[in-house]
């Protein structure tokens, strides 16, 4: 009877510490105002983002980790890196793009000068030496961040299908985009676009370094944590003063000859 009458106590303990527990949590991401989170991005779509998150973290763990671990594996980071550079040159069009939209017009001279300087010198962008060399650093550009320049707010939250964290208005931005992408135009059938879309994705992957298992470890609610370290990454990038310029360091070269920047007067 007493072990009986204790057990009871004891179910009952645990079952009122996981209420207030639980209680806790969603005063801390719930959907009050106090909260930052919140704040940030409304989430109505909350249960079906959630089953996509799902549906993305098995994808990761069982496909494209692996998958990266093995491209990994079979080819030297030298060149994963050299075919990261081929593409991120490739996509210039549309950073190029959208800082011209934005009326940076340092940001659209940086990324005119890194494209032609590693297209040249770089042999079609395998290299980057306008940023290895002269210090020409890139920048971090899309129709997503166009929009929020519009101060066109972000809408809902959203977990795309194996893209990931999303929303509304960088969801549209991603799809304008992709008309920009010089591959749109390459005049590949649908399976070789796809496939090149997946080299450029799992080569990303290869040189990751587990970011994304380190979340998984640490968060108590990972689906939370990306949610707002997504926003609130989106949210400094659209308010971003700074042009992440940093030309001709060192002494092989005099910057005030060969930076272009000061050729007129910026």
């Amino acid at each position: 009877m007493v072990l009986r009458v204790f057990t009871l106590l004891f179910v009952g303990y645990f079952i009122l510490a996981g209420s207030v527990l639980a209680d806790d949590f969603d005063s801390a991401f719930g959907d009050d105002d106090t909260t930052v989170a919140e704040k940030l991005i409304s989430d109505p779509f909350q249960p079906f983002n959630r089953g996509t998150f799902w549906v993305n973290d098995k994808l990761y763990f069982y496909l494209f980790k692996p998958v990266a671990k093995g491209y990994r594996w079979a080819i030297p980071r030298p060149a994963r890196v050299s075919v990261g550079n081929f593409f991120s040159n490739l996509a210039t069009p549309i950073r190029a793009g959208n800082a011209l939209l934005q009326f940076k017009f340092r940001d659209f001279g940086t990324e005119t000068y890194r494209f032609v300087i590693n297209t040249t010198f770089g042999i079609g962008g395998l290299f980057d030496p306008a940023e290895s060399i002269a210090g020409v650093k890139g920048t971090v550009e899309d129709f997503g961040q166009t929009l929020g320049y519009y101060r066109v707010g972000h809408g809902f939250y959203l977990v795309l299908p194996i893209v990931g964290p999303s929303s509304l208005r960088d969801a549209t931005g991603f799809f304008v985009d992709s008309f920009a992408d010089p591959l749109r135009y390459a005049n590949l059938e649908t399976r070789e676009f796809m496939g090149v879309k997946f080299l450029d994705s799992e080569n990303r992957l290869s040189l990751d370094r587990d970011t994304y298992e380190g979340i998984i470890h640490d968060s108590i609610d990972p689906y939370l944590f990306i949610r707002a370290a997504y926003v609130q990454r989106r949210l400094a990038q659209v308010g971003e003063d700074s042009y992440n310029v940093n030309i001709f360091e060192g002494p092989l070269f005099d910057s005030d000859i060969l930076n272009p920047f000061d050729w007129f007067g910026f």
